[in-house]
């Protein structure tokens, strides 16, 4: 294991004009870390007064002046990470600095001259030189290529580059095992042999990548490159592999927007660049802290596929590449400061060695063959690969009498091969859980079905519990109504007693002339009893309509025919009703004639057809052209034609509109009937409510107050019985005669109380609670012996 810090080098961009002196200077003193001091000219637009820092100083390993050749360059920073690779060591090396500093041309090279071939080049020629020398172990090389571009992994090595846009092709992804080592799907590994191989991968990939001119640089790389090598090596009949890879990384150059002004698609690179340079800081800030325990590798691509190169199993080198001209001091300055954090990691590089499986397994193989000709030659016989049928039956047979056997001192002979002893274990195995699994399924059905029937018992009697919830509170709301009904037919008694009186007071002193009150107050007295007797043919009623309200019971129908009856919209809807059965009957009327008028058309063209047909028929048996003048009867006939066609048009046009009316009319209906329906069940709810909240108390019939006899009791009633009582009031006119009056009075009276005795005796629903019973059947014997005394 090799413990060392990322070596971090230096490189000044020559500049394309003199500049002046005094920017920079380098302290190269060979018993000293070689420094790099950064001086700021003094900004007399400052002022005088200026404390700004003017001279800033850096250490690196060593710094590569603007003379310095790329010859130089590789003999100081690739060649010994080449060498560290070629002896099974990981290594990398990336170079970081502003756009248009020089990175890709330190990393790739110039295609100007042979002499400007860059890092990855000379690498490629030294590895293979050293490969051809070394004829003592085995070595396979092979290459990739990685692009990240606005943090997208693209392959440039893919064929497919040519003929497809960058949209179209796959992108690399991030794969990671459980040991948290980095695999990248969708990124090619393409065998190299010879230099002359490799370095034309290399061009091929540098064709591929994303190049674009910026106010920095005429031709900036716009993405990350990492170019791998990797080498593998082995000594003939050796199980001992090596492995290692070398990432030559040019990083895309960062840059300040405010100070290049590019915009449209350069700036959305832009921003990817720096968002990646930026994560790639923050690991190194993190891997600089002493007590960090997390590190965000996962921020962004580079950072996760050079995980190993940052605090990991790699020897990694830095190229810091500046442009020290007076426009990018600044940019210098930081790319410095991002060298001297980069210098305080710590990597552990260890040597990739491991067994070559494939001889492993041959190794094991020959071992086994072995080890079975030595039992082969130890018991006499020789042994199969695996059991037969046969024996694996003749071993179950075996099992299973050995099971039945009642004997305790009883033995499984299988002899000493293994082989059959382990099935034999296999088999038991097999068969105890089996009986294990039967005996908890039988368990676990016994115990849903009594989970079942428990849960079925308790919705039962969950059910149960809610419908006698549900009749007591109709029994409740009932018994309301009937004692509400009573107390109206006990009022109308004593309304009626006192208009008795007030009759026959009248006919001592006659009302004066005009004078409606008396005829209004006998109709109104027989309106009352007529609603007071109606109410015992409720239950005889609701037996006839049952078919709209099957879903009630009993009471609840009764309660909504009641509710019905009082509602406000019940005029609206049987005058609805009664408009819908003419237009109904309208509509039937006018369909049969417009079949009949469609039948008649239909008969009319077919006796012109014939017509025709004769005629026809005729010119041609005698030979005799079309005559001039027209056939009258076809003319007759079509005349006809065109008047069944105006009726037929006529009438279904009457049709269509009694249509869209009968449709509009049945929408009203079933509006009404919706509304009214909830209206009755808010009613029934809050009626249930009410009982449930303040249960009613069962009192009797004599302790009900009537009805105070003044004479602003008429005002005092029901609104449905004073309706009614108007009604009837408006049918008996006031005449010339009070004598008259008085006998008119004493006609409707009588017929009134001839009336009542003759009504049948409704059906009363019973409730099935004793008292209520009591009370209904008490109600209605009171009410039969006060109209039999009449």
């Amino acid at each position: 294991m090799v413990k060392q810090t990322i070596q971090i080098f230096a490189r000044v961009k020559p500049t394309a004009r003199k500049q002046q002196q005094g920017i920079y200077s380098i302290d190269e003193d060979e018993k000293l870390v070689p420094s790099l001091e950064i001086i700021l000219p003094r900004d007399l637009a400052d002022g005088f007064v200026n404390n700004k820092r003017e001279s800033y100083k850096f250490k690196f390993q060593r710094i590569f002046d603007q003379d310095a050749n790329q010859e130089t360059i590789f003999e100081n920073i690739a060649k010994p990470v080449a060498e560290s690779v070629l002896a099974g060591y990981n290594g990398t090396i990336f170079a970081y600095g502003q756009t248009g500093s020089g990175k890709t041309f330190t990393i790739t090279g110039g295609a100007e001259r042979y002499s400007d071939r860059g890092i990855i080049p000379r690498t490629l020629s030294y590895i293979f030189e050293e490969l051809q020398k070394d004829t003592s172990k085995i070595y396979t090389t092979h290459i990739s290529y990685l692009e990240i571009y606005n943090e997208c992994g693209y392959d440039l090595l893919d064929p497919r580059h040519e003929a497809s846009s960058l949209e179209d092709l796959p992108k690399v992804t991030i794969l990671e095992d459980p040991d948290q080592n980095i695999h990248l799907k969708n990124l090619s590994l393409h065998q190299a042999t010879t230099e002359e191989e490799a370095l034309n991968l290399l061009f091929l990939g540098d064709t591929n990548r994303m190049i674009a001119e910026t106010p920095m640089n005429q031709a900036s790389t716009r993405s990350h490159c990492i170019f791998t090598i990797h080498l593998s090596s082995k000594e003939p009949g050796s199980a001992t592999v090596r492995h290692a890879k070398l990432h030559l990384v040019d990083l895309a150059g960062s840059e300040r927007v405010a100070k290049t002004g590019v915009g449209g698609q350069l700036l959305t690179e832009a921003k990817y660049i720096n968002l990646s340079l930026h994560y790639l800081e923050q690991v190194i800030i993190a891997l600089s802290e002493k007590h960090r325990s997390h590190i965000p590798y996962r921020n962004s691509m580079m950072t996760s596929v050079l995980r190993d190169s940052l605090g990991g199993n790699c020897m990694t080198t830095m190229i810091a590449t500046l442009s020290l001209e007076k426009r990018n001091i600044d940019e210098s300055i930081s790319t410095c400061r991002f060298a001297q954090r980069v210098a305080l990691i710590k990597n552990e590089a260890v040597l990739n060695e491991e067994i070559d499986p494939r001889l492993m397994i041959i190794r094991l193989q020959k071992e086994i063959q072995e080890l079975k000709d030595e039992l082969a030659i130890v018991t006499g016989e020789q042994r199969p690969e695996a059991l037969t049928e046969a024996e694996l039956l003749q071993l179950e047979k075996l099992i299973t009498s050995f099971l039945e056997d009642q004997d305790p001192e009883s033995r499984l002979e299988v002899g000493a091969d293994m082989r059959k002893i382990h099935h034999c274990f296999h088999h038991l195995k097999k068969l105890l859980n089996d009986k294990k699994i039967h005996g908890e399924s039988t368990v676990s059905s016994e115990i849903k079905d009594q989970d079942c029937q428990e849960q079925l018992k308790e919705e039962e009697y969950k059910k149960l519990r809610d419908l006698l919830q549900q009749r007591d509170n109709e029994i409740n709301i009932l018994v309301n109504m009937l004692k509400k009904e009573k107390k109206k037919a006990q009022d109308a008694l004593h309304l009626s007693s006192m208009d008795r009186k007030e009759f026959r007071h009248s006919q001592s002193s006659p009302f004066p002339l005009g004078n409606p009150e008396g005829p209004r107050t006998s109709s109104s007295a027989s309106t009352q009893v007529q609603d007071a007797s109606t109410f015992g043919y409720r239950s005889t009623l609701l037996q006839r309509k049952t078919g709209m309200r099957e879903e009630m019971s009993l009471g609840r129908q009764e309660a909504f025919e009641i509710f019905k009856r009082d509602h406000a919209d019940s005029v609206t809807i049987a005058d609805n009703k009664q408009i819908l059965k003419q237009r109904f009957a309208e509509a039937k009327a006018l369909g049969e004639n417009v079949n009949e008028a469609r039948s008649k058309i239909g008969h009319l063209k077919e006796e012109i057809t014939q017509r025709h047909l004769q005629q026809v028929a005729l010119g041609i048996s005698e030979n005799m052209a079309e005559p001039s003048m027209p056939d009258l009867l076809e003319e007759k006939l079509r005349s006809q034609l065109e008047e069944e066609k105006r009726r037929y048009k006529t009438m279904f046009i009457r049709l269509k509109a009694l249509k869209v009316e009968i449709e509009h009319l049945q929408l009203l209906m079933d509006k009404a009937k919706v509304k009214l329906q909830k209206e009755f069940e808010a009613w029934w709810a809050e009626e249930a409510t009410s009982l449930q909240v303040n249960p009613p108390a069962v009192k009797s019939f004599s302790h009900m107050k009537p009805f105070p006899q003044t004479p602003g009791s008429q005002h005092q009633r029901s609104p449905l019985l004073s309706d009614k009582s108007d009604v009837n009031t408006a049918k008996i006119l006031p005449s010339s005669c009070p004598i008259l009056h008085s006998q008119e009075q004493t006609r409707t009276s009588a017929s009134l109380d001839d009336s009542l005795p003759a009504r049948p005796t409704p059906s009363i629903p019973l409730t099935g609670d004793s008292q209520t019973d009591s009370d209904i059947l008490a109600f209605i014997k009171a009410r039969q012996s006060i109209l039999q005394k009449k």
